[in-house]
């Protein structure tokens, strides 16, 4: 028989904050929980003025029984063209969910969605164990009234840290130039060097590191599928690799096209889809099959909207791969 091509994953002991969570052996699942009132998927749903706001304490305990492993909670979207809001916003959405979310369940493992280091901060002393930054360490450069940046931030907390590659800044997504096929993975793996070289110039610890390629921040359409198909090559960076591929927009362009395309078959004159057609809910056998596509690539962690479904994709996924490595053997 010959050797499986499927890609090993490997496995990992990632450190966080108070405790260590082994990476490798199963699909970790983190859950979404975006406490705004503009996310591209859910903004406003969970996001409420009310302290502390029910509906998202009840979202977070739901997604936990559902079987996240991580809960990840944001107060500022990055979708294209969103609005940035001050630390100070951003901590009054999420501090007092956070804190509601670990009096209800204290050994859960929340993570923090924010590039702003005071937010990071104020949420790890809440309880938080990981530090989600979108920028990779970029974006808070520090030097304001004195403040240290992310990097010195995230050192002096001793806290887990996803770092992600990003190519500009949410305002400037809908203007940038197409990028050639060639150059995808090369700057992705350029940018997430550097925030590497920057958490270890800081002295944040490898084994507190995890890796995100960044689908859809920056990187637009068919992009996205070059990304997913040469994601296994991030392995050389010797991290952990967490695919956040949950509802993109980037699978609703594709399924505007090929529901064009039955329409054209069946000679049908109405309207054509675009990708915001696509309702969130509509984009869950696509989320699925791009989620199975980063596991068999070597994804340890899954950002996502919808666990119950995820669970199901990544135990076959999961089976796959064991199979794939026991035969190799």
């Amino acid at each position: 028989m010959a050797a499986p091509t499927l890609h090993s994953r490997p496995t990992f002991d990632w450190r966080l904050r108070t405790r260590t969570l082994p990476l490798g052996r199963h699909t970790v699942l983190m859950g979404i929980l975006n406490l705004t009132p503009d996310s591209f998927s859910d903004g406003g749903h969970f996001f409420t003025p009310q302290q502390p706001p029910q509906r998202a304490v009840d979202r977070a305990l739901l997604l936990l029984d559902q079987g996240a492993d991580i809960l990840d909670l944001g107060g500022e979207s990055t979708r294209p063209n969103a609005t940035p809001v001050s630390p100070d916003e951003e901590q009054s959405r999420v501090l007092a969910t956070l804190e509601a979310i670990l009096q209800h369940r204290p050994d859960a493992i929340l993570s923090i969605d924010t590039y702003h280091a005071a937010t990071a901060r104020r949420a790890v002393e809440a309880g938080a164990e990981i530090v989600n930054d979108v920028s990779g360490l970029t974006w808070d450069a520090g030097g304001h009234a004195g403040a240290p940046n992310m990097a010195a931030t995230c050192t002096q907390l001793h806290c887990g840290a996803i770092l992600m590659h990003t190519r500009g800044r949410p305002q400037q997504w809908p203007t940038l130039p197409a990028l050639p096929k060639a150059d995808i993975l090369p700057l992705v793996l350029a940018g997430l060097r550097h925030s590497l070289a920057l958490a270890r110039t800081a002295g944040i610890a490898t084994d507190q590191i995890v890796l995100d390629p960044g689908f859809g921040f920056g990187k637009m359409g068919t992009e996205n599928y070059t990304l997913l198909a040469h994601l296994s090559e991030l392995h050389q960076l010797g991290h952990p690799l967490l695919s956040g591929i949950s509802r993109k927009g980037f699978l609703a362009k594709t399924l505007a096209h090929l529901y064009d395309e039955k329409k054209q078959d069946q000679k049908d004159s109405s309207p054509s889809h675009a990708p915001a057609d696509i309702p969130m809910e509509a984009r869950l056998h696509a989320t699925q099959a791009a989620n199975v596509a980063s596991i068999l690539a070597g994804a340890h962690i899954l950002r996502v909207h919808d666990i119950p479904a995820t669970r199901e994709s990544a135990a076959i996924a999961d089976a796959v791969l064991a199979a794939a490595a026991t035969s190799t053997h």
